[in-house]
């Protein structure tokens, strides 16, 4: 471990080789693991756990207490994956009693001045924009990416390999594999870029277009475009999980901007 002019507290279990610039200050009960690296002014709080290989910008806030007028300073954690980036001022509060820990996942890109409040749950690969503000128990789920200064609700999730633009009220729960933008937020597409450079073959793309033809694209409330996409459409992983997602959403997935008010009257049934 190389530090100078930082403090570590002596209960910190840090591995060998992180390095932690002059100024960072590092709590109690903090795990750092190798190769990792801390910036000047970075601030790691009781409960951190810190993969291998992340780097932690100058003035960061890990593990914070939770914002949480429920809080009643119990024992909890923020767990960060390996390989993730946490920017300049981005900050990270740990969990509280409803799911004990705040998850931020492995292979991760946390920009600047970006929060992530109590209970998230942030998968893998996903990139959080800079300015994203994230409210408590907010769900992301792998490869999605969330664009600066868009603000998400919370208890809303967020499908894997989704995409929501910049400065985006993010208020619905937003599918797996989708282009969100718009006020309110709404469906405007696949996000077939991003499904393209994660490997996903031409034919795979249209499936998955195909299946949100029913949903957003025929006039069908959500129970009515499930049913159909389960007869008309043959099984896959995709399928599965987009019908999964939009049936358990709590909140109701975003609408597009060409249903009619009928149709959006009509998610009520689903």
């Amino acid at each position: 471990m190389t530090q100078s002019l930082s403090y570590v507290h002596p209960g910190a279990k840090i591995a060998q080789d992180v390095e932690i610039e002059p100024f960072a200050m590092i709590h109690d009960d903090v795990e750092i693991g190798e190769g990792s690296w801390i910036g000047s002014h970075a601030v790691i709080n009781s409960g951190a756990r810190i993969g291998k290989n992340c780097r932690i910008f100058p003035g960061a806030v890990i593990s914070a207490t939770p914002q949480d007028l429920k809080y009643n300073n119990e024992y909890t954690f923020t767990v960060i994956g390996d390989n993730t980036t946490v920017r300049e001022y981005a900050t990270i509060s740990r969990g509280t009693e409803e799911h004990w820990k705040t998850v931020v996942g492995s292979d991760c890109m946390i920009m600047a001045y970006a929060h992530v409040a109590h209970d998230c749950r942030v998968g893998n690969y996903c990139i959080i924009g800079n300015n994203v503000q994230m409210a408590g128990h907010v769900h992301v789920g792998d490869w999605a990416i969330i664009s600066a200064l868009s603000a998400v609700h919370q208890f809303v999730k967020i499908g894997a390999h989704a995409f929501i633009s910049g400065a985006t009220l993010v208020r619905k729960d937003v599918p797996p594999y989708t282009k969100a933008a718009r006020e309110p937020i709404s469906y405007v597409g696949i996000n077939s870029v991003g499904l393209r450079r994660r490997g996903f073959s031409n034919e795979k793309i249209i499936e998955i277009q195909n299946v949100y033809r029913y949903i957003y694209m025929k006039g069908l409330n959500n129970a009515e475009a499930l049913q159909q996409i389960e007869l008309g459409l043959p099984p896959s992983d995709e399928r599965d999980n987009i019908i999964n997602f939009v049936r358990s959403s709590e909140r109701g997935i975003m609408r597009s901007p060409f249903q009619t008010h009928a149709s959006s009257e009509g998610e009520s049934q689903a």
